[in-house]
């Protein structure tokens, strides 16, 4: 398996991320998308805790993927707050994913903004994922083909990207977004087509927004207990 690193531009470059990145579906990394967000500096486990804590949230553990009746469902409920004071205490491997916390607080719509880097946002889907030490996402692509700006928050996060074109390398599963092969553990025994498989990598820090591209298939661990948001965003007819 060959991976490279993901560039990084600034937001300052827009007629370049759209020229060389937005237009050939390529990944890139923002370091500055976010800096101007009151979230930026005002969004962590605390304020959560603090402000929010009380809500009650869909926590997902590994088994959701599984094929059946479960599959997609959350685990269980529980606080927000006893949740993020979970995840900090070590390794864990429940997660929070696609949870659009204005609807509940619809104040915190204040504190980000929608990005003037391209046309095409989706105003209504802010979702939220958060994730214990360890835990991560199996690969797959977003069943609704939307761009995605995932920035994240606080800590580390290492993602690895996939074109479509390296679907008959990855183990693809016919009909579905997933993927047979597990990028935590890549046999090449199992999967022999993973030799041949070229991608991308990165690690997100506190402030950084990686662009996925449509349809591009993605593997998302956390090093650290952390929390992302992800925009998303259908590709315009024009971008100019």
């Amino acid at each position: 398996m060959e991976l490279k690193s993901i560039p990084i531009i600034s937001v300052q470059h827009k007629q370049l991320f759209i020229d060389s990145y937005l237009s050939p579906e390529k990944p890139v990394v923002f370091k500055d998308l976010i800096q101007s967000w009151p979230a930026y500096e005002k969004w962590n486990f605390e304020f959560f805790k603090k402000n929010y804590g009380h809500l009650m949230v869909p926590v997902f553990d590994p088994s959701f993927s599984k094929a059946g009746k479960t599959y997609m469902k959350a685990s269980f409920q529980m606080k927000f707050g006893d949740y993020l004071s979970k995840i900090q205490e070590g390794p864990c491997e429940l997660r929070i994913f696609l949870w659009n916390i204005l609807k509940y607080a619809p104040e915190l719509a204040n504190d980000i903004k929608t990005p003037d880097i391209m046309k095409g946002f989706y105003k209504e889907f802010p979702f939220l994922f958060f994730g214990g030490q360890g835990s991560y996402t199996k690969i797959h692509y977003d069943i609704d083909c939307s761009h995605v700006f995932l920035s994240h928050f606080q800590t580390r996060k290492r993602v690895l990207l996939f074109s479509q074109e390296q679907s008959k390398y990855l183990g693809h599963i016919p009909f579905t977004v997933g993927c047979l092969a597990d990028m935590n553990n890549p046999d090449e025994n199992m999967y022999p087509g993973l030799k041949m498989v070229k991608g991308w990598e990165t690690i997100l820090e506190h402030g950084d927004t990686l662009f996925i591209p449509s349809m591009y298939w993605h593997h998302i661990e956390y090093i650290d207990p952390g929390f992302s948001i992800s925009l998303r965003a259908a590709n315009a007819i024009s971008q100019k």
